[in-house]
């Protein structure tokens, strides 16, 4: 009865729904169970906004980085060096010190015949500040990841799509991509689950919680700090975590297996988690 009015009550909390008060005395382990589990959606959240945006940039990144132009290749290859050179932690206490410098009333954008005004203060709130700061970095990360494969890519395949006469970008888009993907996929999995764990690092980041809506951490130390008990929230967040990983391993294992359809398994590329424990 306690779990089911837990779950009626503060099951999406976290982005809004329910209850407004959070409990403070005679907390539940329903409760706690409840609640992280609701902030771990905001974790997601960030998470895979992150990815997805991510995944897209880090390509152009990686191919600007690989061409011979250096108007492109320069640039590409400092925003990598600095986003992977520098802590996350501190790329997040930077940006929100930046965006709270910008000016709250916004920023005038003259068009010539008209003044366009735009609101910055959203830029201070977790769910945007933060998930710019998770963009970037992941983008840096994954760009080094597919800069590489797209090095390992075979030659004979490239010369092949240029006997066939395919254009640059047909022969990027049937040729060189899907062999990139198939040679990064599994350190990307890699990236993609490491970035999932360092949307935690947003707790401790200065991007504010608004309306003590935060993700699985904030709820975490909420009650460690009412209970004086940090064994039951934190482990309740880790397996939280690791349930979250497991299916993001079998997500990324089953994008695996499509990209190596063609290829015989026993040559096929495998994923396997290897702990990142220094950034």
């Amino acid at each position: 009865m306690i779990c089911g009015q837990a779950l009626a009550s503060y099951g999406f909390r976290s982005i809004g729904l329910g209850e407004r008060a959070l409990p403070r005395a005679d907390i539940a382990v329903c409760e706690q169970i409840v609640l992280i589990g609701s902030g771990v959606i905001w974790n997601l959240y960030l998470a895979a906004l992150a990815v997805v945006m991510g995944f897209f940039f880090a390509t152009a990144l990686a191919v600007a980085k690989n061409t011979a132009n250096p108007w492109y290749r320069k640039p590409a290859a400092w925003f990598i060096f600095v986003f992977r050179g520098s802590p996350l932690f501190i790329q997040f206490f930077f940006a929100y010190e930046a965006f709270v410098l910008l000016p709250r009333a916004g920023i005038d954008i003259p068009l010539g015949i008209a003044t366009i005004t735009a609101e910055t203060g959203w830029l201070t709130k977790a769910w945007l500040g933060a998930l710019i700061v998770l963009f970037l970095n992941t983008s840096a990360y994954s760009a080094e990841i597919f800069y590489g494969a797209l090095r390992a890519v075979p030659s004979g395949e490239i010369e092949a799509a240029n006997a066939f006469g395919m254009s640059g970008f047909s022969r990027f888009r049937r040729i060189i991509w899907p062999t990139l993907l198939r040679l990064a996929w599994p350190s990307y999995t890699n990236e993609a689950i490491f970035l999932f764990h360092a949307t935690t690092l947003v707790f401790f980041s200065g991007f504010p919680a608004w309306r003590q809506q935060g993700d699985a951490l904030y709820y975490a130390s909420y009650f460690a700090q009412r209970t004086f008990n940090p064994f039951v929230p934190y482990p309740i967040a880790a397996i939280y975590f690791i349930a979250c990983t497991i299916l993001i391993i079998l997500l990324f294992g089953a994008i695996n297996r499509r990209l190596n359809r063609h290829i015989d398994p026993e040559f096929r590329a495998r994923l396997r988690f290897r702990p990142q424990f220094m950034r």
